[in-house]
């Protein structure tokens, strides 16, 4: 079976129009109608019905169609495993992340990464709420904390760190703590329905940092509003160091209980359905967000 027959059933099949498919790929209708029928031969199997009217999938066609994605998926990512030319990586990427990280890191990236992979268009779908991979169909997601669901694979993409801080203008105000347990005379600020955290000492000793509810002065879903509260004198919060590290620098922030750290320090992961081929498309993605992000994560330098 010659792949570029199974591409032309798979692109007449969502089209239900063979001319158009075979437009698609360069071939005159002629061409595109020859090739199909040779691919039936081949399978000894009418996969499409025609009519002067309609087309449609015959119930053959519909058993085959996603064996033939299926084979279009290996045959990309055995092109890219070879490091194939990048003029043939093509494809729509629907990509999911934190709108925060996102908008910081990502989506400056965007004109370069579309310039290098003309053949690619990106369907990013960015919110602070996180997304289903599999009930929203996304090729790839960007996640802060490990795997929970069996069905996904992932690549770390950087480490990262939790840190408390405040603005100058609340720890003159309120003072800053010396211990975590000093926090529960604070006001808190916390992200989506946070409510406890482990920390580790400098002795090795753990604590657990409670977040009750009459302490959450303010809650909040969307990682901005939450960074501007906390530098607007809000409370006290616990951010990603990716998100703070420019305001720790300039003193919009300043970092409390350094000698503490978060038991479970996070780590940015790329993370798709296990069950998916690593298409190329989604490879030269990760491939690209590793060199530019992860290889010096600006956060960390």
């Amino acid at each position: 079976m010659e792949t570029e027959g199974i591409k032309l059933f798979v692109l007449a099949a969502e089209k239900l129009n063979i001319s158009a498919a075979g437009r698609e790929l360069g071939m005159p209708p002629s061409v595109a109608s020859a090739k199909l029928a040779k691919l039936e031969k081949a399978l000894g199997a009418d996969l499409l019905r025609r009519s002067t009217r309609k087309v449609a999938l015959s119930s053959e066609g519909e058993e085959f169609l996603p064996f033939a994605r299926e084979i279009l998926a290996q045959d990309n990512a055995a092109l890219a495993a070879l490091g194939f030319g990048r003029e043939h990586v093509s494809g729509t990427l629907r990509f999911t992340a934190p709108s925060t990280f996102a908008q910081q890191y990502i989506v400056p990236l965007v004109p370069e990464f579309l310039e290098m992979y003309p053949g690619i268009n990106l369907d990013l779908r960015l919110s602070d709420m996180e997304l289903d991979l599999i009930q929203g169909s996304f090729d790839l997601a960007l996640r802060d904390s490990v795997l929970s669901d069996s069905n996904l694979k992932a690549r770390k993409l950087a480490d990262d760190q939790r840190i408390f801080c405040a603005s100058p203008e609340y720890l003159e105000k309120w003072g800053a703590p010396k211990h975590p347990h000093e926090l529960h005379s604070h006001q808190l600020i916390a992200f989506k329905s946070q409510t406890a955290v482990a920390l580790v000492g400098p002795k090795g000793e753990k604590t657990q940092v409670e977040q009750r509810s009459s302490q959450n002065r303010l809650i909040i879903d969307d990682g901005l509003s939450y960074k501007i509260a906390t530098m607007k004198g809000a409370g006290i919060a616990i951010h990603a160091l990716w998100s703070v590290h420019k305001e720790l620098k300039t003193g919009a922030l300043i970092r409390l209980l350094p000698e503490f750290r978060v038991e479970s320090e996070p780590a940015l992961w790329l993370v798709y359905p296990k069950s998916n081929v690593l298409t190329a498309k989604v490879r030269v993605f990760i491939d690209f967000l590793l060199e530019r992000i992860g290889e010096r994560p600006p956060w960390l330098g």
